[in-house]
């Protein structure tokens, strides 16, 4: 498509000089990296994010501040070999925090120091890893079902993430020119992946460019990718940048995808033109162009995203502005077809794939919750032993959980003992609360955090809980709870029937009305509500939830319903639950 050319020059912001100036993504990082200060400058903390890392510093010391560096790895489909797990178990020992944390795409590994920085990536890409395009402007980490099953659908699904994992990888070398000195240390990559990259036959590419499909200027923003199978919403498909369902035949055998496109969680308190968004349908195409159809889509976001205000440059702005058929018409302008009409797809479920399942090879794995992501201790140190021992690969889940795979049916017993002593319990002795619920990191490390969220969870799980008892509501229900510390909504607060976004200190902004499969949007309810207040506000909903609800309603769907002005009346009006009446044994009395 010819862009029409503008008289004026258009605005850019910061970060758009910074990326123009770098050299392919090296400087200034490449020459901060040798000074003995602690810490790059402000050019060189966004170069590193394309590197895989964020620049930190504690919150909770005052005075100097201490400063450290955030890994993330990239693991497509969220596969780990078993010797990676082991370098990140030792990385996490000897040059960070003493933790691993599990988030909702991949691996974050806290507290690098800058003169550890080389030691610590090196090893990870000599040990089947990477951290490059963990953060940045550009494709994030796949998602794909997590679950090792042995079924066409599901292989399909993750070898499709890894292929657009390594279609979308920066090319130019910068990350092993840094890292290890420009020793390129990768597997060959599939002929098929080559061939869609170097396809400029409709102008995606950047012809002479160490970067053909992202140039010097990358994307306007980072761009999130997940793909899925029918029925299976384990990747929160909706939340994507570009979320794909692979539609298969009667027999089983992969035949095309359908395309969903615009999905975002991030926003900004107070600025009511950001905001979270579910991605909608596109089209559907078959299997063998799947490539070149994300190709397209990246590269009209590459060419149309807003690039003078980041708060506005994720592709759900483009095309909340556009609308999906002028989106649609620019994609296929680039993808040199048009796209087929969506196939109809059966309902979503969240699967969470804790607990034994069979792989469908004769192996067994076993998903285990992590309270928030977060291994240290007694279960890191079990957790490798039973790794190391039994010579397992890892998945990570969309969800902040850990699966393990290729499990003989000997093995179950001594690996159930060994991890639940540790504190990895079978689902059924977790609380149903706990086990949806998610937190991102916020406080010490992040620098965006204004509250508490992966430290404050644990007891504000336990106070929900106690409210379910005070209003009398069972045990085995539950409720989708995500608590972020800002409102850029990392571990998607937005899709929760009960979402806390930290909106200041000791104080959330309240959403309601996500559903339990993630496939509703939650909206705000309430601003500023102070930690020790929210009983007033849980008790209420939660008391009229188990009064008025319909057979089987989630709270999600029962809030909608209910509409939030009821809501705010209930919560308003409130003096606590009805006391039923003492019942006597007048029988007793009238012996008397």
């Amino acid at each position: 498509p010819i862009k029409p050319e503008t008289a004026a020059e258009t605005k850019r912001s910061k970060v758009e000089i910074i990326k123009e100036h770098s050299n392919f993504i090296r400087y200034p990082l490449n020459e901060e990296l040798l000074t003995d200060a602690p810490n790059v400058n402000e050019a060189a903390t966004q170069i590193i994010k394309f590197h895989g890392s964020y620049q930190q510093y504690n919150r909770d010391e005052r005075g100097q501040r201490s400063y450290s560096f955030m890994l993330r790895t990239k693991n497509p489909s969220g596969k780990v070999p078993t010797q990676l797990y082991l370098t990140m178990d030792d990385l996490a020992d000897e040059f960070g925090i003493g933790t691993l944390r599990l988030t909702t795409r991949t691996f974050q590994l806290h507290g690098v120091l800058k003169k550890d920085l080389k030691t610590v990536i090196s090893s990870i890409i000599k040990n089947m890893g990477s951290t490059l395009g963990a953060c940045g402007d550009l494709n994030r980490n796949v998602l794909a079902p997590a679950a090792p099953f042995a079924r066409k659908d599901y292989c399909f699904a993750q070898k499709t993430a890894e292929d657009i994992a390594a279609l979308l990888s920066p090319q130019s070398g910068f990350y092993y020119d840094m890292w290890v000195d420009g020793e390129k240390i990768m597997s060959a990559e599939p002929p098929e992946v080559v061939k869609a990259r170097n396809d400029n036959s409709h102008g995606t590419n950047f012809p002479d460019s160490p970067e053909p499909i992202y140039g010097t200027q990358f994307l306007p923003r980072k761009f999130k990718v997940a793909v899925t199978v029918p029925t299976d919403n384990s990747v929160d498909i909706l939340t994507n940048d570009i979320g794909l369902v692979l539609v298969s035949d009667a027999q089983g055998e992969p035949q095309g995808f359908n395309i969903y496109v615009g999905g975002g969680m991030g926003r900004t308190h107070r600025v009511e033109a950001t905001f979270p968004r579910l991605a909608e349908p596109l089209g559907y195409v078959p299997i063998e162009d799947i490539l070149y159809a994300v190709k397209a889509i990246v590269v009209t976001q590459r060419e149309n995203g807003r690039r003078d205000d980041r708060k506005y440059s994720r592709m759900k702005y483009l095309i909340s502005s556009w609308g999906i058929e002028k989106f649609r018409n620019v994609v296929e302008q680039y993808y040199g077809k048009k796209f087929e009409p969506f196939h109809e797809l059966p309902e979503w479920e969240f699967k969470s794939y804790l607990g034994w399942h069979e792989q469908g090879d004769g192996g067994l794995f076993c998903g285990f919750h992590v309270d928030n992501g977060r291994i240290g201790g007694k279960m890191k140190q079990t957790l490798r032993e039973v790794i190391e021992k039994y010579n397992l690969s890892v998945r990570l889940t969309p969800n902040q959980n850990i699966i393990l795979c290729d499990i003989r049916g000997a093995w179950k017993r001594p690996i159930t003992i060994a991890l639940a002593q540790a504190g990895l319990l079978h689902p059924r002795y977790v609380d149903p609360l706990n086990l949806t619920a998610m937190a991102c990191p916020a406080f010490p490390l992040c620098p965006l955090a204004i509250t508490e969220a992966e430290r404050g969870i644990p007891v504000i799980l336990k106070r929900v809980r106690a409210v379910f008892e005070k209003v009398g509501l069972k045990f085995n229900e539950s409720v989708v709870i995500r608590i972020t510390g800002c409102p850029n909504g990392c571990a998607r607060p937005y899709m929760a029937e009960l979402g806390l976004v930290g909106d200041g200190p000791n104080s959330y902004q309240i959403w309601l009305g996500g559903t339990p499969n993630q496939t509703s949007l939650a909206r705000s309810f309430m601003d500023k509500v102070k930690i020790q207040d929210l009983e007033k506000v849980f008790e209420p909903l939660f008391y009229y939830w188990k009064r008025i609800r319909q057979s089987k309603e989630s709270f999600g769907d029962f809030t909608t319903r209910m509409g939030f002005e009821k809501l705010r009346e209930w919560v308003d009006k409130w003096e606590g639950p009805e006391v039923a009446p003492a019942r006597y044994n007048l029988k007793l009395f009238a012996d008397k």
